[in-house]
Parts: C-alpha cells; sequence; structure tokens
C-alpha cells in the first residue's frame, strides 16, 4: 500500500467552502513561490494539497497537505516505460487508489493540476475521477519531451481528458493550441503579484554624465532561458562607459559556475556578485538598492520559454525601469519605450546601447519606471488575479453566478 500522509485532520462540519485539491508533484521547489501565493489567497474555495513530497516546509508552511510517496519501484516503472517503451510513465493502480481515496475524503470539487507534464503522468487519476479535472502550463512544462511521438499522443490525450486549461500568458495559450489542445478549453490566467510586498519607490538615478555607481541586477533561476550570458556581455559593454557599475544576479542554478567563468573571462568579476537563493525580504531590499533590472530571456536549446517571468514583474512593482527581450509572455507586460526597454534576443550588443543611452536620460528612467508600475498594477494585482481564479473554479464546479 502506498504510504499516505495526512498533516492535519478532516473537518467538513466547520468549513462549507468547496474544496479544491492542488495537485503539486513537490510541494514546493524554491522558485514556486508564485504557486504557494496562489493557493494560499484562495478565500472562496477551501484549499487542499496533494504532493508527491514536501519541501521547503519552513519556507512554505501549509496544514492541508496530503503526501502520497512514490512506491518503492518507480525507478523501475519509470525506467520500463520511458527507455523500453518509449513512453511517459503514467501512476500506478495503487497509487491511483490512494488519490482517489484523497479526493473522496476530502470531499474535493475539483483537481487543480499544476505543470501540463506532470498531468500526462496522472491521466489514469483524471479519466477514472468523476469530478472535473483542469491542468495549469507555466512555461517550461510546455516542451517537455514534444520532440516524442509518443509523448506528444499522451499530452493530447491529457488535454482531450481535462475540463479546461489555464494559461500564464497569450503566448503560451498559443504553444498549447499548437499541442492540438481546444482553443475554447484555454483560459488565461495571469501570475499574481501582491503589490503590497513591492510598493512603488522612485529611484534617484546618478545624474548624467557622472560616470556615477549605476547598481544593475537580474533575479531569477540561473537557467538557460534567463539569457545570463547576454546579461553579462552586455554588462562588459556598459562598464566600458560606466565602470563604477555594478552587477548583482540573485538567484541559484545549474549554471553558477558557468557564469562565474564567462565573468572572469570578460574581466568583470570585481564587479558582478552573485548572491545565491535569498529571501523575498532580501530581494526587495536589493531592489529597492538598484537602479536597473535586466532580464533578457531567450528560448533555451531545449525549447524552452518564459511565460511572464516574475521577478521581473515585482521589480516593476517596486518601480526599477525594467530591459528585456521580445521573448515569450515579455510583450504582455511592457510595451517597449513606455513601459520598459524590449530588445532582440541573443543581442548583448542591443541590450548594452539601450542600457548606455537610457542613462543619458534619466527622465526616461523615471518614466518607463512609472508606466511598468501602474502596468503590473493593472493587469497583475495578485487580489485580482485569485478572485478571477476563484471565478474559474467556482464556474467549472456548478456553483458560479
Amino acid at each position: 500500500m502506498i504510504p499516505q500522509r495526512r498533516e492535519t485532520p478532516l473537518d467538513m462540519t466547520r468549513n462549507p467552502l468547496p474544496v479544491v485539491a492542488s495537485y503539486c508533484a513537490t510541494f514546493l521547489k524554491p522558485e514556486m513561490l508564485h504557486i504557494y501565493r496562489q493557493i494560499t489567497s484562495l478565500k472562496r474555495c477551501r484549499p487542499v494539497v496533494i504532493a508527491q513530497k514536501r519541501e521547503q516546509a519552513d519556507r512554505y508552511p501549509f496544514e492541508s497537505i496530503h503526501v502520497v510517496a512514490k512506491p518503492a519501484i518507480h525507478f523501475l516503472r519509470r525506467f520500463w516505460f520511458r527507455q523500453l517503451r518509449d513512453k511517459p510513465w503514467q501512476i500506478s493502480r495503487a497509487e491511483l487508489r490512494a488519490l482517489l481515496d484523497i479526493l473522496t475524503k476530502t470531499d474535493a470539487c475539483l483537481l487543480h493540476i499544476y505543470f501540463g507534464h506532470i498531468a500526462v503522468h496522472l491521466l489514469p487519476l483524471i479519466r477514472a475521477w468523476n469530478k472535473p479535472s483542469i491542468v495549469s502550463f507555466h512555461g517550461a512544462d510546455v516542451m517537455v519531451d514534444m520532440d516524442k511521438p509518443a509523448y506528444r499522443a499522451a499530452t493530447e490525450q491529457m488535454l482531450e481528458a481535462v475540463k479546461l486549461v489555464l494559461v500564464r500568458s497569450e503566448s503560451l495559450r498559443r504553444a498549447v493550441i499548437h499541442l492540438g489542445c481546444d482553443e475554447k478549453k484555454i483560459e488565461i490566467q495571469r501570475t499574481g503579484i501582491p503589490l503590497e510586498e513591492f510598493p512603488f519607490r522612485e529611484r534617484s538615478f546618478p545624474p548624467r554624465g557622472s560616470g556615477g555607481e549605476w547598481r544593475l541586477v537580474q533575479a531569477g533561476r540561473l537557467i538557460d532561458k534567463k539569457g545570463l550570458p547576454i546579461t553579462l556581455r552586455a554588462f562588459a559593454g556598459f562598464l566600458r562607459r560606466y565602470p563604477s557599475a555594478t552587477l548583482t544576479i540573485a538567484g541559484e542554478g545549474p549554471l553558477l559556475e558557468d557564469l562565474q567563468r564567462l565573468a572572469r573571462e570578460l574581466k568583470i568579476g570585481s564587479r558582478v556578485s552573485f548572491t545565491g537563493f535569498i529571501s523575498q525580504a532580501e530581494l526587495r531590499d536589493i531592489f529597492y538598492a538598484s537602479h536597473i533590472f535586466l532580464h533578457p530571456s531567450e528560448t533555451g536549446p531545449d525549447g524552452n520559454q518564459e511565460g511572464i517571468p516574475n521577478s521581473m514583474l515585482e521589480a516593476m512593482a517596486s518601480g526599477l525601469p525594467v530591459f528585456a527581450t521580445e521573448h515569450g509572455g515579455i510583450p504582455e507586460a511592457i510595451e517597449s519605450g513606455v513601459s520598459g526597454v524590449l530588445v532582440p534576443e541573443h543581442n548583448h550588443e542591443e541590450l548594452a546601447r539601450g542600457l548606455v543611452d537610457a542613462v543619458q536620460d534619466p527622465a526616461f528612467l523615471s518614466r518607463i519606471a512609472r508606466a511598468g508600475a501602474d502596468a503590473v498594477a493593472q493587469k497583475f494585482d495578485q487580489r485580482i488575479q485569485v478572485r478571477r481564479l476563484e471565478d474559474i473554479y467556482l464556474r467549472v464546479i456548478g456553483r458560479g453566478d
């Protein structure tokens, strides 16, 4: 029998709100703060979480969580599916029974599966459960193993089986349609930013021609799609004009050593600091101490693309002017020259030129910073986005207006 763990007793009589079960394979990885915010902000539905394992419990406290651990033979089962059958693995009968038992005992009305490739693994559950399931795509999950016919076919079957598909941006909506999803099933549900945690502050920029100590920052996972080598090369060009400038790269990830090596090769190592993973409070302090936020996202070698980066939205809300790329969902958040500056992907020369031109006009930086914060408030306010998500949940389970 698959081990199950309930961290809180169930009491259905005290809370008549409809129960929404959120499935996260790992609850939660450090970079999944946006999912935690979304689940814990629900007011008109009662959230419960189902996961294969629990991580970061101190950082992401949550009581109503049910862990269905991977079976002892999971590795062999996955090997059999992936290597021998060249198909995505799917949950076993024992896992299916355990999951159905939790959904029944919690009286869940709806299952929300986070990440498309995880929903493929749960296809037997989606088909067996007699209530609606929805899946949300967040970016990288659109392209997982899509070069393999069996994986694409399984994804099409999953998209057919779920009631609704949520995406974070118009660019992801187009990508999911390309996977074969009925476009009538897809709704854009944007990431919400808690504006009260990133209040707008007007920056005081170094005066024009002063050669001042410009402070630049990028934050996020150190992975291919974040365009960090472009950031370092653009910053090297910027340093030639402003040698007192500094760059902070906040985050952790597999590219750390490569990026540190590139900084040394470019002879900018003394002007670049890598913070590793930091708390939201520490990130806020860096934002407010900085002048410009960089995020030159690009399509990774595996086809991985951004939706709309959360760190970029937080920086915009705080009042940082943002320099990014015409990539993924970023143009849905930034109008170039109005609420930020966008340059083509893979072009560090263009990014460096844009930075050098902009810092000669502090008034322009102030304008795009204010417009960027206004755009986040209008489109990405967490309170509005959570209310919209609740509306979707209630409509799907038949309790909408």
